[in-house]
C-alpha cells in the first residue's frame, strides 16, 4: 500500500478536493494519446483549463533502457501544470523500475495503461491485454505501488469484449491494492474506437468503488461532457480525441458546467496566434525535421472545415522545412481574416 504520508500533499486528493468542497466543476483531464499529448500539447491543454494531463504512453522496457524517445515523452518541466506519466508493459519488476525512474525525473503521478487496444501493444501482453489476467494485474500493481512514493492510477476499458466485462472487478482490485484513482474508457478492447462509449457502464464502476473514477469516451462537446457526468456520476472527465485541433475544449466544458453557457471559441486572430505558437513550440521541442513533420497533423486539425483548408493541408504536407510551413500557415490565416472581413 502507498504510505499514509502521501495524504499530506497527494495530487490526486488535491485534484478532486475542489468539487467535494463545492468550489467548482469536476476536474477535466487530457487523455494520454500516442503522437499527440507531447509536452507542447499538454501545455496548451493546461492553459485552457485541463487540471491534469497525462503523457503519451511510455513503454517500460524502453524507459529502463533510457531511450531518447522515452525520456522525451516522460519530460516533466517544473513550470508545467499537474502531469501524470503513463507507463505500459507486462513485467511487474520492469514496470516498477520504470515507475521509479519517472518519479526521479519529476513525475507526480504514475498511471498504468491497461486499456490500449492497439495490436502491437496487446501482442506483447500490455495495454488491454492485461484485462484478461487479473492475477498479473495484481502483481503489477503491488510492485509498482511499493516502488514509488507518489499516487498510482490506472486506465482501463470495460473489458476484453462483451463476453468478458470485468471493469468493476479490476477497479475493486486496484482499490484494494492502493490505487488512487481509476479512469474508465467506456468501450471494450474488441470495439477499439468503434461504436459508442457506454457511460452507464462507467457509472457502474463509479458506484462499485470509493476511490475517484474518471470517465472517458466520446466527449467532443460541453453538452456531452455534462450528459456523461449526469449519467455516470464520475468524479472527473477525461477528454481525448475531442481535443484534436481544439485544445480550448477544456475551457468550453468548464464554462458550461459552471454557468450553463457555451460562448468561448477563439476568434481568427487568437486562433492564428495559438496555432503559430504551437507550431514554434513543436519545432523547439523536437527539432526542425521531426517537429515540422509532427506538426502537420495539428495544423490539419486546426484548419478542418475552413475555406481552402484542403489545399492548405496538401501544401504543408509538401513543405520541406519549418520556415516554409510557417510561411504557408501565416498566408492561410491571412486569407481567413480577409474572408471574414469581406
Amino acid at each position: 500500500m502507498q504510505p499514509e504520508n502521501l495524504q499530506i500533499d497527494n495530487p490526486i486528493v488535491n485534484l478532486f478536493s475542489q468539487k467535494k468542497n463545492g468550489l467548482g466543476a469536476v476536474p477535466l483531464i487530457l487523455a494520454p494519446m500516442a503522437g499527440v499529448t507531447d509536452l507542447p500539447f499538454r501545455n496548451l491543454a493546461h492553459h485552457y483549463g485541463a487540471a491534469l494531463t497525462v503523457s503519451e504512453m511510455v513503454a517500460s522496457q524502453a524507459m529502463i533502457r533510457e531511450t531518447p524517445q522515452s525520456l522525451k515523452i516522460a519530460a516533466n518541466p517544473e513550470n508545467m501544470g499537474l502531469n501524470a506519466v503513463q507507463i505500459a508493459g507486462s513485467d511487474p519488476e520492469v514496470m516498477a523500475q520504470a515507475a521509479k525512474m519517472n518519479v526521479a525525473l519529476g513525475a507526480r503521478i504514475i498511471d498504468i495503461n491497461m486499456g490500449c487496444p492497439v495490436k502491437k501493444i496487446v501482442k506483447n501482453g500490455a495495454g488491454s491485454a492485461l484485462l484478461r489476467d487479473e492475477e498479473l494485474i495484481g502483481r503489477i500493481l503491488s510492485e509498482v505501488i511499493a516502488s514509488v512514493d507518489v499516487p498510482v492510477t490506472i486506465k482501463i476499458r470495460l473489458g476484453w469484449d462483451e463476453d468478458n466485462l470485468n471493469s468493476v472487478s479490476v477497479a475493486r482490485l486496484g482499490e484494494s491494492l492502493g490505487v488512487s484513482c481509476v479512469t474508465v474508457h467506456g468501450r471494450t478492447k474488441a470495439q477499439m474506437y468503434r461504436g459508442v462509449a457506454d457511460w452507464d457502464a462507467i457509472g457502474r464502476v463509479k458506484s462499485s468503488v470509493s476511490i475517484p473514477v474518471i470517465g472517458n469516451g466520446d466527449i467532443t462537446t460541453p453538452q456531452l461532457a455534462k450528459e456523461m457526468l449526469e449519467r455516470s456520476g464520475v468524479d472527473g472527465i477525461m477528454v481525448g480525441r475531442g481535443s484534436y485541433g481544439k485544445p480550448w475544449i477544456f475551457k468550453q466544458i468548464l464554462e458550461f458546467l459552471t454557468t450553463g453557457e457555451d460562448n468561448f471559441t477563439p476568434d481568427i486572430m487568437e486562433l492564428e496566434q495559438l496555432v503559430t505558437n504551437h507550431f514554434k513550440s513543436m519545432i523547439q521541442f523536437y527539432g526542425e525535421l521531426i517537429g515540422n513533420r509532427m506538426a502537420r497533423k495539428h495544423l490539419a486539425w486546426y484548419t478542418k472545415g475552413m475555406v481552402g483548408g484542403a489545399q492548405f493541408r496538401k501544401e504543408i504536407n509538401q513543405s520541406p522545412d519549418p520556415e516554409a510551413t510557417l510561411a504557408k500557415t501565416l498566408a492561410f490565416f491571412r486569407s481567413q481574416r480577409q474572408l471574414r472581413a469581406a
